[in-house]
């Protein structure tokens, strides 16, 4: 008996040392792998900088919730944003996503609401930027306009690297998730003036999406579910299309989405919604079966392909 727990010990080992990588901790989707590329959004001053408590880091507690039975991550006190290329595998579409995670502008749901969203779109062709943008306390704009500079910037730094990263400059779209999404509404609206003095080449090209992907949104409505002044998002007839999902139960409230869709459809701009019964906030791209809310991306697809952005 004495010889047994030896031999199981060993025989534990073995079965870890089999278990693949990404379910161990020693294998963090953050930061990034040095096989990534990453830039600073900024390449010297950061304009509008927001005072953070504490150096950046992994807030997550053991009292958050976890989302289809598993942990993510919530990445705090960022104040020099990043952008970092995912890019496709196998066949190349030339079409890319500038991807926003959400998160209140208080934390980035960087894995959930970000690698994963990246490992989706590569396997589909489609080159994905990923925007680790400044919280806490960065929007919405006007509140503040931290995180739309950064959104701005971001998809002008892509623009400017098309050629080299094998991006279509006419086939860039965002995709945003709650804060996130409102971020990308934000920056459908506001792309032809930058909110910073332009400090390059990157600056002088456009930054408005060519389409846009709004899951779960928040900042979009008031109590009242009316769509006022100051949220500052007018769209016009030379807002990109967007695609819109989320759950009819959603805590952050459904208007969100309806009220921007119907904002589009009286600017006569192309989109696309989607509302679920059940599903809640904050799922992301993790599938589930008592959730149908869960397969928008398969929706995406299709709708990628109808607004001719996937299409040769």
């Amino acid at each position: 008996m004495r010889n047994r727990f030896p031999i199981l010990a060993a025989a534990a080992a073995s079965l870890i040392a089999c278990l693949p990588l990404e379910s161990s901790a020693q294998n963090p989707v953050w930061p990034p792998s040095p096989d990534h590329t990453t830039i600073n959004i900024w390449p010297n001053a950061i304009p509008d900088p927001v005072p953070t408590k504490g150096p950046e880091a992994d807030l997550t507690t053991p009292k958050d919730n976890l989302i289809a039975g598993r942990p993510l991550m919530h990445l705090g006190n960022v104040s020099t944003p990043t952008i970092t290329l995912y890019p496709p595998k196998g066949e190349n579409t030339g079409a890319a996503v500038v991807v926003f995670p959400g998160g209140g502008y208080n934390i980035l749901a960087i894995d959930l609401e970000g690698t994963e969203v990246c490992d989706w779109l590569t396997k589909e062709g489609i080159a994905c930027v990923l925007v680790k943008y400044r919280v806490p306390n960065t929007g919405p704009y006007p509140k503040s306009p931290a995180a739309l500079e950064d959104a701005q910037r971001s998809v002008g730094l892509v623009r400017s690297h098309a050629a080299d990263w094998h991006i279509d400059p006419d086939r860039i779209g965002v995709l945003g998730f709650s804060a996130g999404a409102h971020l990308a509404a934000a920056l459908s609206t506001h792309y032809d003036k930058r909110l910073y003095q332009p400090i390059d080449a990157a600056d002088q090209l456009s930054c408005r999406p060519n389409f846009a992907v709004l899951v779960y949104p928040g900042y979009l409505a008031d109590a009242e579910q009316s769509f006022l002044d100051k949220l500052d998002i007018h769209p016009n007839a030379q807002t990109p299309p967007a695609f819109i999902v989320q759950a009819e139960d959603d805590p952050v409230h459904i208007e969100n989405s309806t009220t921007y869709f119907l904002a589009l459809k009286n600017a006569k701009v192309p989109a696309e919604l989607h509302i679920y019964a059940q599903g809640g906030h904050g799922f992301g791209l993790r599938r589930r079966a008592d959730t149908p809310a869960t397969t928008w991306p398969d929706s995406v697809d299709i709708w990628l392909h109808t607004i001719h952005m996937l299409n040769p």
